[in-house]
């Protein structure tokens, strides 16, 4: 028994301290992981960055930073960890080369959160897709469609590709085409269409409406309308001055022309 008291005495002397040192560096460690996650949060919401990428980067930072106490008080043990970081490394590059495509996704996903080149309800032409954004996440994008469709997006495609952003500006300038005979007036047929724009208190008087002779068609005399509104109102006014244009005519007794042929027929 004495025997194996002195034995365990060695034990404890020998490994004691060096058990001690690894459970002190693994309580330090994880202490030390907590307040660096907690600082990166604080940072990164203080920069309105997406939750979802701040939760995740912390997530990352605190595994990565656990993993290198764990190994570090292992070492403490006299265990070598060389053939641990080194299997670690070859899994890393495994589902690295494995998961491509989708840290692609995430790299892109992280840079839209960062740059936000549109936000949740814009009215995007993004990756191919035209829509609302509904939601942008680290790996995929959501696209609600005009007709209720939710497309989903990889954000790879979607940084890889033009992105036009509709509702990123204010006002928009709304652009349309509107034909005449060719007996009518010019400056009769200007003036009706600025009095039109001028009636409607979503257009706006700063940039003033234009109109201006387009193009001498084949069959009629094409003036372009332009008039800026502000960006919620872009298309109930594209629909509506569509419309009234019609109707204005009309009722002005504007002819409206529409493609004809005349045939001369010589006879011999």
């Amino acid at each position: 028994m004495a025997v194996v008291w002195e034995q365990i005495k060695e034990i404890v002397a020998m490994y004691g301290l060096n058990i001690l040192a690894a459970a002190a560096i693994l309580i330090a460690g994880k202490f030390v992981a907590a307040i660096i996650r907690k600082l990166i949060r604080k940072i990164m919401q203080k920069r309105e960055v997406d939750a979802t990428l701040t939760g995740f980067v912390t997530s990352i930072v605190y595994a990565g930073i656990i993993a290198f106490v764990v190994i570090a008080a292992l070492s403490k043990l006299g265990i070598q960890t060389a053939s641990f970081i080194a299997i670690l490394g070859a899994a890393g590059l495994a589902i690295g080369l494995a998961l491509q495509g989708s840290l692609s996704n995430f790299a892109s996903g992280v840079l839209i959160i960062i740059f936000k080149p549109f936000k949740g309800g814009d009215y995007v032409s993004a990756g191919g897709c035209d829509g609302f954004i509904d939601d942008v996440g680290i790996f995929t994008t959501s696209i609600r469609t005009v007709d209720n469709k939710l497309i989903i997006v990889p954000n790879s495609k979607v940084m890889s590709d033009t992105i036009t952003n509709y509702s990123a500006m204010e006002t928009r300038r709304v652009d349309l085409v509107a034909g005449v005979s060719y007996d009518e007036d010019v400056d009769r047929v200007k003036d009706v269409l600025l009095k039109l724009m001028a009636e409607d208190e979503r257009i706006l008087k700063d940039p003033s409406p234009f109109v201006g002779l387009l193009e001498m068609a084949d069959s009629s005399v094409n003036f372009t309308v332009r008039a800026w509104v502000k960006t919620g109102d872009y298309w109930s006014v594209f629909f509506d001055t569509n419309e009234r244009i019609k109707k204005t005519f009309v009722a002005e007794n504007i002819t409206i022309p529409y493609p004809q042929l005349d045939v001369h027929m010589n006879k011999d």
